[in-house]
């Protein structure tokens, strides 16, 4: 067991539980890697030129990032940013080509939502808290509940394109506690992120938990309540074992 604890001596009075998603509950970058090899076999098969058969993962990652960044608080749907990304790859390869894109695009979706895994601590865990608090999700994802075996779990599900607001910001914390209807205090969040996800969640008055699963240091000056290497931890900070 590694829990170490923050500020705190005790559990807080929680009655609800919120969880981030990519890399908490799945491993985002995994799956998004895996889809992305299976585009670019895609792509250099429909485009057999040598720009395109230099192309890799790495590239076709920063194309979207970049693009992210030049559409960030106008484009809020993931899927369209991932769809243009294609679009601005393919330019790239100098290859234009909506309608390549567009099928590139669906068979991304098949994989990145049909080859998730979860964590195999997550069904365990979720299993021990369920009958005692009311559990959520709150990401700035697009992997829906129903698209990884998770239909039914969560109480509440919030999405930053859906809100179009995003963690850190305050308003998304807020936005998820009216949902559950609790108070911010009432809630623990659980994610990966020191900045998204503890960072956010403190600046609201939210307990919180700092899930950091390869046991990183932390060279910041963000403190969670609490550090786990695995979320079956949680079970003994709840002080349900």
């Amino acid at each position: 067991m590694n829990v170490q604890r923050g500020d705190v001596e005790k559990p807080f009075q929680i009655s609800t539980i919120s969880f981030d998603g990519d890399m908490t509950l799945w491993d985002f970058r995994k799956v998004m890697r895996h889809s992305l090899k299976q585009i670019l076999t895609e792509l250099q098969k429909q485009v057999p030129t040598p720009r395109a058969s230099k192309l890799t993962v790495d590239e076709m990652i920063a194309i979207r990032d970049r693009l992210a960044e030049e559409v960030k608080g106008e484009v809020w749907s993931l899927l369209e940013i991932r769809r243009r990304a294609f679009e601005r790859t393919l330019e790239h390869v100098g290859h234009p080509d909506k309608e390549l894109a567009a099928h590139l695009n669906t068979i991304y979706r098949k994989h990145r939502y049909g080859d998730i895994e979860l964590y195999p601590d997550v069904i365990p865990t979720f299993d021990a808290l369920a009958p005692h608090f009311k559990l959520g999700l709150l990401s700035n994802g697009n992997t829906y509940p129903e698209s990884c075996g998770l239909d039914g779990r969560f109480a509440f599900v919030v999405f930053s394109q859906d809100v179009q607001v995003e963690k850190p910001d305050p308003k998304i914390f807020q936005i998820t506690a009216e949902r559950a209807g609790c108070d911010l205090t009432e809630m623990l969040h659980v994610g990966d992120s020191l900045k998204s996800d503890v960072a956010g969640a403190k600046n609201v008055g939210m307990p919180t938990v700092w899930l950091n699963r390869d046991g990183l240091p932390n060279d910041s000056d963000i403190q969670p309540d609490y550090e786990v290497m695995s979320l079956t931890e949680i079970l003994t900070i709840l002080e349900l074992e």
